[in-house]
């Protein structure tokens, strides 16, 4: 029997904007509409390349032609082969053994189960503020909204969180709250997970859910010196602020830290579904047989399209176009903070503005308010933060400085009305 109700998507996938797309291309969206809308969310750190750069969409056109879908494990392909060549020109060092699936969550979980089936080890730590995933793993190990993981419990077990460097949260310097967080991670180990029982940290170059909160050298070498001491594995959850996002390839760079394992998905493939993990080949090997594997993990078009990214960030010099034009977007953001805006913080193309209310406490109407005002000027923005008051300008890399002028200004006719 058939009936010829409509289907309708969920209700509780609610849009941010009132766009919809006609067509992208760079840092702009055309809306059905006949309207143009200055992108800074990029697909939440998607499309690093801007929207249907011509390289990427050629490159994707070309192997649609020659091969969609061919499964990794079952057969190998030219552009996954390319793509790891291409890979390890940027990763670093000693990290030349890679893992490949389609989602953030999934990379992380993969990270998690290397971490442990190589360590032998139950436990995880990860810090306070971290967005890591959805999936049931991923969503246990996120602490940046309970809205991850609040009505599916249990949760796995073997989570246990520590505090992030969170200056402004906490009313300190960013002095204080790295001993604050230091010291209170060794008292982890003291109280909630031995040391010789903890398999991993999995941190974030810079908070992103959680507020555009970027870490700092000490803390982690903090993490690094306590993971050699205790044979811990560090891992770089560079989801978002990897490739060129924070104007170093990869967001721990700026800290020089080395880490075990990455992992990696967002700008590696321009908006094609595309991530994975990065270990040494030693680390990888200790993964059990079968571990690792899956039907889309390294889909053809997607690897074609990530090496047409990385042409891209390398010929056009986006990395570096991050840094300066990074500079600009947070200077700008400052300059233009009124008394409605307790901190403007950020690293390169991620620059977080956090909505405060007189009494210090966090204002998520006014900046819901903002973001949605944005829009309307036309201006695609996002919130973010534990609270939702933290508006976020994620450009794609390739912003020009007149696009983060045309932003600013905009952002500043929004500030004087909200």
């Amino acid at each position: 029997m058939t009936h010829s109700s409509p289907a309708h998507l969920s209700p509780r996938l609610l849009q941010a904007t009132p766009v919809t797309v006609d067509h992208a291309s760079g840092c702009y969206i055309h809306g059905v509409d006949g309207r143009r809308y200055l992108d800074f969310t990029a697909g939440i750190g998607v499309t690093s390349t801007g929207h249907c750069h011509p390289h990427v969409v050629e490159a994707a056109r070309r192997q649609i032609g020659s091969l969609i879908h061919g499964q990794y494990t079952t057969v190998m392909h030219r552009p996954l082969l390319e793509l790891i060549e291409r890979l390890g020109t940027v990763l670093p060092d000693g990290l030349d053994s890679l893992f490949f699936a389609n989602s953030g969550s999934e990379a992380v979980e993969a990270a998690l189960r290397l971490a442990r089936q190589a360590t032998g080890r139950p436990n995880i730590v990860v810090f306070h503020g971290g967005f890591h995933g959805r999936t049931v793993a991923a969503a246990s190990m996120t602490t940046s909204g309970t809205r991850f993981s609040a009505g599916f419990s249990p949760l796995m077990a073997g989570v246990h969180v520590a505090p992030f460097p969170t200056a402004y949260r906490y009313g300190w310097t960013e002095d204080q709250a790295t001993d604050f967080a230091l010291r209170e991670l060794d008292y982890l180990f003291a109280t909630v997970t031995a040391p010789d029982e903890t398999a991993a940290f999995v941190v974030e170059p810079v908070l992103g859910e959680g507020g555009y909160v970027p870490g700092n050298s000490r803390f982690f070498r903090g993490l690094r010196e306590r993971a050699d001491r205790h044979g811990i594995l560090l891992v770089f959850d560079e989801i978002q602020t990897g490739f060129g996002r924070t104007g170093k390839f990869f967001g721990h760079q700026h800290f020089d830290v080395q880490p075990d394992v990455i992992t990696i998905a967002k700008g590696l493939a321009s908006g094609f579904p595309l991530s994975g993990i990065a270990a040494s080949e030693a680390l990888m090997a200790k993964a059990w047989p079968g571990s690792q594997g899956g039907t889309y993990g390294a889909n053809a078009v997607s690897c074609a399209a990530a090496v047409a990214t990385l042409d891209v960030i390398e010929k056009e010099g986006l990395v570096e176009n991050a840094a300066a034009r990074g500079r600009e977007l947070v200077d700008g953001a400052r300059d233009r903070a009124t008394d409605a805006i307790g901190d403007v913080r950020g690293l390169g193309l991620m620059v977080g503005s956090e909505f405060t209310a007189a009494d210090g406490t966090p204002d998520r109407d006014r900046a819901t308010a903002a973001q949605k005002l944005a829009a309307e000027k036309g201006l695609l923005l996002l919130t973010c933060g534990a609270h939702m008051n933290v508006v976020r300008m994620i450009p794609p890399l390739v912003v020009t400085a007149d696009q983060i002028d045309e932003a600013l200004g905009m952002w500043s006719e929004v500030l004087a009305e909200v």
